[in-house]
């Protein structure tokens, strides 16, 4: 960050610079021959006038940054919008075929995302009608990946919506033994569970989510995207009025 603001900093340095020279073309043949160090006054000089020029351009430069990241990132989304929708090892609720898809990238060490939790659990209540997937990673903490492995693993027992509840609305910080708890308290055979967080399918169903997260520059969680679009909010009304939009 510090490099690319330097750099933006001496690119605008060099670019007043050549202002300097359009505004005083006419100079004598022995003045246009001086040497840098004149141009480097008026440029101080310039700034030292008027410093909310370099204020605006970083502003603009920012802004540029921004929008050119938004505009990579939604096309990495487009190009990976199949395996982000319709990764037949993704645990989902709702309608297969919906036309409205809604993934929800996240981990259940997140503070963010137990704050989006009930937020996303009303849209799904009140919109029987759409698809919405989930892809857990391990980002927060250690124990972050077991429990993603944990709630993937109730889902070949048939109850990963109440092993994702559990572990989202469960009391205190997670570790290995709480997670081992929780599933044994929603009627999950514990030793089964175990096994299949450690086995081959998992891990390839964890790897595909880090794999695909890394494809799409998932940098934090929770990250939502809405049939193909980044949807960055964890306000259930802000997800909802979206959702809404998509219906029309």
């Amino acid at each position: 960050m510090k490099k690319s603001l330097f750099i933006s900093i001496l690119a605008l340095l060099f670019s007043v610079a050549a202002l300097v020279k359009v505004f005083y073309p006419c100079k004598k043949a022995a003045e246009a021959e001086a040497p840098a160090a004149v141009a480097a006054v008026n440029v101080e000089e310039i700034l030292n006038e008027k410093p909310e020029i370099i204020f605006n351009a970083m502003q603009k430069y920012q802004q540029k940054m921004q929008e050119e990241a938004m505009a990579a990132a939604k096309q990495l989304i487009k190009d990976n919008v199949e395996e982000i929708n319709n990764d037949p090892n993704s645990p989902f609720v709702g309608n297969k075929d919906a036309e409205i898809v809604l993934v929800e990238f996240y981990d259940y060490a997140c503070g963010f995302c137990h704050r989006l939790f009930p937020e996303l659990n009303e849209v799904m209540a009140n919109n029987k009608d759409i698809k919405v997937v989930f892809k857990p990673l391990a980002f927060v903490s250690q124990y972050s990946d077991y429990a993603a492995r944990a709630a993937l693993a109730a889902a070949e027992q048939g109850k990963f919506v109440e092993m994702h509840n559990a572990l989202f609305t469960v009391e205190g910080p997670l570790d290995e033994d709480k997670i081992n708890e929780v599933a044994g308290k929603i009627g999950l055979d514990v030793e089964k569970l175990k096994a299949d967080a450690k086995g081959e399918k998992i891990d390839g169903i964890m790897n595909a989510n880090n794999t695909l997260a890394g494809n799409i520059q998932v940098n934090g969680v929770p990250t939502l995207i809405l049939n193909g679009e980044l949807l960055q909010t964890i306000d259930g009304g802000v997800i909802q009025d979206s959702i809404n939009e998509l219906k029309k």
